[in-house]
C-alpha cells in the first residue's frame, strides 16, 4: 500500500512521527494528546451513561445534565473558553437546559442515522439563546458526541482541519455553520488517513482528530 502514498502523505505521515516516534502508543503521545480526551470519555460513561442519562431526563433532572455535560469537557482544552462560557450561560435558563438535555440524549443515544441526529443537534444548538459569544460553532456541535462515542464521531476544530486537509491533499467540502456534508466529508478524511496509517493502528477518532490536530496546528510546525 505505501506505493499508494502520495509525497504529501507520506510528509503527513513523518511529521507525525517526528513528534511521537513511538506513534500511538508513544508516552508522550499519549501525555500530550490522548488521555485527557480518554479521561473526558471514561467520565462520561460513569455521569451520562444511557441509563443514568434517561434517569436523569425522566426525573426532570435537565439542568444536572447540562451541568455535568459542561463539567466534563471543562476538564479538556477541547472548546475554547468563548465557547465554554457561551454554552454555561445558554444553559442556565430552566426551559433551554430542557432543550438542550433533550436534545444530547438524541444525539447521543436516540434512534436515527448518524445524519439524523447530527441534525437533532444542530436544531437544539439554534434553538438556544445566545448572549455575546457565538453558540453554534462546530467544536460545540461536535464536542459531545466525540467525548460520549469516540469511535462513532469525531472531533471538528475548523481552521487547524482545513489545514491539514491541504498539506494532505484532501479536499474538505467545508462550509459553514455545522452541517452534515461537511462533517460526512470531515469522516471520509479521517476514513482516508485511518487507511493511510494502517500501519500504525489508530484506535478511533480520538487517535484520527489527533493526528490531524498534529498535521493542521501551529503548535507542531512543519
Amino acid at each position: 500500500p505505501g506505493g499508494r502514498l502520495t509525497r504529501k502523505k507520506i510528509k503527513a505521515k513523518r511529521k507525525f512521527l517526528y513528534f511521537f516516534p513511538g506513534g500511538f502508543e508513544a508516552e508522550k503521545y499519549l501525555a500530550w494528546e490522548r488521555i485527557y480526551k480518554w479521561n473526558a470519555h471514561e467520565e462520561w460513561k460513569k455521569q451520562l451513561n444511557r441509563t443514568v442519562f434517561k434517569k436523569l431526563l425522566a426525573d426532570g433532572q435537565f439542568s444536572e445534565i447540562a451541568k455535568r455535560a459542561i463539567d466534563i469537557e471543562s476538564k479538556t482544552n477541547l472548546l475554547f473558553s468563548f465557547e465554554k462560557l457561551a454554552l454555561r450561560d445558554a444553559v442556565k435558563p430552566p426551559g433551554a437546559a430542557r432543550v438542550f438535555a433533550q436534545g444530547l440524549f438524541a444525539y447521543i443515544y436516540g434512534d436515527g442515522t448518524l445524519k439524523e441526529k447530527f441534525e437533532v443537534f444542530r436544531d437544539t444548538l439554534t434553538r438556544l439563546p445566545r448572549r455575546k459569544a457565538k453558540l453554534h460553532t462546530w467544536p460545540i456541535q461536535t464536542v459531545y458526541g466525540f467525548i460520549a462515542h469516540p469511535t462513532k464521531h469525531i472531533f471538528f476544530k475548523p481552521m487547524v482541519t482545513k489545514a491539514a486537509a491541504k498539506k494532505y491533499d484532501y479536499e474538505l467540502a467545508y462550509k459553514s455553520p455545522p452541517n452534515w456534508e461537511t462533517y460526512e466529508s470531515l469522516l471520509d478524511f479521517a476514513a482516508t488517513i485511518k487507511k493511510d496509517i494502517s500501519n500504525l493502528h489508530p484506535r478511533d477518532y480520538i487517535d484520527l482528530q489527533s493526528f490531524i490536530w498534529v498535521l493542521g496546528a501551529d503548535e507542531y510546525p512543519d
